[in-house]
Order: C-alpha cells, then sequence, then structure tokens
C-alpha cells in the first residue's frame, strides 16, 4: 500500500491537519502520528504556486492546536494523576512511554516542554506527565506556548522556504524524497532510545 502524505494534506485541508496536530499533541491516540512530516510537508507545500494554503494560516492554525493540545494532555494527567501506571498495557497506552518521558523531564527538566516538541511519542506524553507531577499551571503555560511556537513554526516554514528555493518544474521531484528523509530524521530520536534501551537491558 502507497501512503501519499502530499495527496492526504491536500484532502485533509486546513481542519485535518490542525486536527492530527491537537491529538498529537495532547491525545494518547496521537503518539504515532506524523507531526513533524505532517508540518513539514504542508509548509512545502504551502509554498508552491496556487496552493490551497496559506503558510501564515495554517502556522497559526497547527500553533493554536498545539497549545490547546497539550493543555488537554495537561489536564488529563492532572486529573487521572497516578492512576496512569496502575493501567494494563494495551496498543493505546503503553506505560514505558511514560517512564520515558520521565527520564527525559529528569534530565531537561521543564525544558522537556519545549525539547519533547521535536521527539516523537515524548511530544504526546510531556504534557500528561508534567499533569501528573502537578506542575504549576502558569509555569507549564509558559513552556507550552514557546515549545508550540518554536515547533509548528520552525517545521513548517522549513518546508516552505525549502519549497520556495526549488525552481517550480522540480518540486513534484525532490517532494518525496525529501519527506522520506524528514520522516526518517523524526524517527531518529526514537531508534536511538531503544537502542540504549536494548543496552541497558543487556547489561
Amino acid at each position: 500500500m502507497h501512503f501519499d502524505l502530499p495527496q492526504l494534506i491536500k484532502s485533509l485541508g486546513y481542519l485535518g491537519i490542525w486536527g492530527i496536530v491537537f491529538a498529537e499533541s495532547g491525545l494518547l491516540i496521537g503518539f504515532f502520528l506524523p507531526g513533524d512530516s505532517l508540518l513539514f510537508t504542508a509548509g512545502f507545500l504551502a509554498s508552491v504556486p496556487k496552493s490551497q494554503l496559506n503558510i501564515w494560516v495554517l502556522i497559526f492554525g497547527a500553533f493554536v492546536c498545539a497549545v490547546l493540545g497539550d493543555n488537554i494532555g495537561y489536564a488529563t494527567g492532572h486529573k487521572l494523576g497516578r492512576r496512569f501506571f496502575q493501567k494494563e498495557d494495551s496498543w493505546l497506552f503503553n506505560k514505558k512511554h511514560l517512564v520515558k518521558t520521565q527520564d527525559f523531564y529528569e534530565k531537561y527538566g521543564k525544558k522537556t516542554l519545549v525539547l519533547a516538541r521535536f521527539v516523537p511519542i515524548v511530544r504526546t506524553f510531556a504534557p500528561i506527565v508534567a499533569g501528573i507531577g502537578a506542575m504549576h499551571y502558569r509555569t507549564f503555560m509558559s513552556y507550552n506556548l514557546i515549545g508550540g511556537f518554536l515547533w509548528t513554526f520552525a517545521i513548517t516554514l522549513l518546508g516552505f522556504f525549502l519549497g520556495k528555493s526549488l525552481p517550480p518544474e522540480k518540486v513534484d521531484e525532490y517532494l518525496l524524497p525529501i519527506i522520506g528523509l524528514i520522516v526518517l530524521a523524526s524517527l531518529v530520536p526514537s531508534f536511538i532510545h531503544l537502542i540504549k534501551e536494548n543496552r541497558a537491558n543487556k547489561s
């Protein structure tokens, strides 16, 4: 089965893109969604002449949905608290994701809410763990705004300006290879974590 992300984005439009960003930022079902590659590709497509996507409308909506999604995640963690650790593992939830995110917090502190935006899976669980740990809401919101701004603006504009730098007749030729590289790059942190985890289990 061929997965055509550009065509998916064209079909979804603004609401679909924003919905995925919202889900990945704060809903447990969103941890497997392609946030980085989605924003990059949407930005790339917005650079094409006569595109149906306006780059600034796209970014502003993504930023709002990223911040709102994190707020839902924070509220979920704050309400359910430690009960998350008593849940049985399933396809939707795995306690190791919470543990991984906790380790991230121990290493980077409150900056996790900013840095996690660029790390798949941790991005989804960071606001939940912040809620579980009862982080002061004003502190959470400050880092949430910074992280959401940097992530949505940086990734989307990267795709947009890269698209603008290519000759129009070359856009289709380079789009899929570039998206493939972005997807691989977004998965690198997860692969590194798995390798470290396997080494730790063997030692």
